[in-house]
């Protein structure tokens, strides 16, 4: 295989695992994880890729696509040994047709080298999610991604013109949305559990000419979100439509107090001592949810909530847009608080990714659960899941990735890794059941790998059968990321 393929130990122990959180927990406090491949393959190729899985199908050797890691739900871990397929190395920008708005890429690409091939063109496809650094089209793919600026792009499912990809018997599978049925909406979000997608066919767009950020106050989180609703139904498509809740507004607005503020503290910091400082720390994480909740009293309705709003397009579209969401949303009111806390946002967009390891360093986890709902459900699916993780955990939450039908609501928690897994798998437990009760889903766009299926039956009902059906069909060997959501 031009790629490679590796048994050494390290690069075994590498691909063991994804960015899921619970398994992060057990890394964190010393376990030996269980989850090892046999190898790990660096196709160059489609030829390379059905190699492998005609020698594994005959073999029933498990094969699990890999993108750059960065899922957080369990869904590129190996649970049953086998070989890594690491895509990477299928990266290559494979046409660019300028006239018809359409690109194709083999799936290995990362999403900023994505970008930067189109931006160099002139285009752009839109999409941002907060891993744009460290996930690739595959992943993309897989997990039924959205970006930052799905409410004017979509999400991956509606950039997707066409797919390429291979069967667990190392068949080709070609893919048209012009076709009926279009097997693609098949392949999107199945996790590498059908097939193997090795390039993908992209709906692109001329990079916008002019881009205005704005942010807005709303005096509470149901005036934000009637706010969103009329803009949606309006006909306006927002690049950026996020809005934030009382207690992830205290912290957004602390993010972006400037360098005087965060002196400040640090110098208080340094006169306290590192022996206070660290006691004071464990003290904030061992007892995160009772410090969310205190807080959140503390807040109240008062706070209001920050919205940030984004247009761009054309220069005429783009202003005319601005104006006209300007005015919807002042009267579903809204505070005009200008640019600077919309350019703030977008220079810092990816920050939050890069986080993570800073909580576990202070003895605490941090996780995210996207959920979503239609209008009339939305306040009640957020009150009722937040409520629930508040019960275990620091928790705040935001709303993006808006439609005119519904939102997304983004959660955000964090608890202290004293009692690990066992207060992790309460949270997700708690949470996922009271969504599901109250009219939510169980992933927006982060996918369901090993964290969610437990519930699959439960949102899908006979519909799994279907599932299963084009599993038999697709991957008769069973090889193809076993122990997943169709396990």
């Amino acid at each position: 295989m031009g790629g490679g393929v590796s048994r050494s130990a390290i690069d075994r122990e590498s691909y063991s695992r994804d960015a899921w959180v619970r398994a992060l927990i057990g890394l964190a406090q010393g376990e030996r994880c269980e989850s090892l491949p046999d190898a790990v393959a660096w196709p160059e190729s489609d030829a390379e890729v059905a190699r492998v899985l005609r020698y594994a199908s005959r073999r029933h050797i498990p094969v699990v696509p890999y993108g750059a890691g960065s899922g957080v739900c369990g869904a590129a871990v190996p649970t049953a040994g086998g070989i890594v397929l690491d895509m990477k190395r299928m990266d290559r920008l494979v046409s660019l047709r300028p006239d018809d708005h359409q690109a194709t890429f083999q799936t290995g690409i990362l999403g900023q080298a994505l970008e930067d091939r189109l931006a160099r063109r002139g285009f752009s496809l839109g999409h941002f999610p907060s891993s744009m650094y460290c996930s690739t089209l595959g992943g993309w793919l897989a997990a039924r991604s959205a970006g930052q600026c799905s409410s004017r792009y979509g999400k991956i499912e509606d950039m997707a013109l066409g797919l390429r990809a291979l069967t667990g018997s190392g068949e080709a599978l070609e893919t048209d949305v012009e076709r009926t049925p279009d097997l693609g909406a098949l392949l999107i979000g199945s996790e590498g559990t059908l097939a193997v997608i090795t390039e993908a066919r992209l709906r692109i767009h001329p990079a916008p000419e002019l881009r205005l950020m704005r942010g807005y106050r709303f005096p509470g989180l149901a005036a934000g979100c009637d706010g969103m609703r009329r803009v949606m139904q309006l006909g306006l498509r927002p690049a950026v439509l996020r809005l934030y809740d009382p207690l992830d507004t205290l912290l957004a607005s602390a993010r972006g107090g400037g360098e005087a503020h965060l002196g400040r503290l640090g110098r208080v910091a340094a006169m306290l001592g590192p022996a206070l400082r660290d006691r004071a720390r464990s003290l904030v994480v061992e007892h995160a949810a009772a410090v969310g909740r205190a807080l959140s009293a503390a807040l109240g309705p008062a706070r209001g909530c920050l919205m940030i709003v984004g247009f761009e397009g054309t220069r005429e579209r783009a202003a005319a847009e601005e104006a006209l969401g300007r005015a919807t949303l002042m009267e579903a009111g809204g505070k005009d608080l200008g640019p600077e806390p919309g350019d703030h946002w977008l220079a810092n967009r990816y920050k939050v990714s890069y986080q993570q390891s800073k909580v576990f360093a202070a003895g605490a986890f941090v996780d995210t659960m996207e959920v979503a709902t239609t209008w009339d459900r939305l306040q009640s699916l957020y009150d009722a899941v937040r409520g629930a993780i508040a019960k275990k955990a620091f928790v705040m939450a935001h709303l993006s990735h808006a439609y005119p039908e519904g939102c997304s609501i983004y959660f955000t928690f964090v608890a202290s890794v004293l009692d690990g897994q066992r207060r992790y798998d309460g949270i997700w437990s708690s949470a996922l059941s009271t969504a599901l009760r109250v009219g939510g889903t169980l992933s927006h766009h982060h996918g369901i790998g090993q964290l969610k299926a437990p519930w699959m039956a439960q949102e899908h009902g006979e519909a799994m059968k279907l599932l299963a059906a084009a599993k038999r069909a697709l991957d008769p060997a069973g090889i193809l990321n076993p122990g997943k959501f169709l396990a």
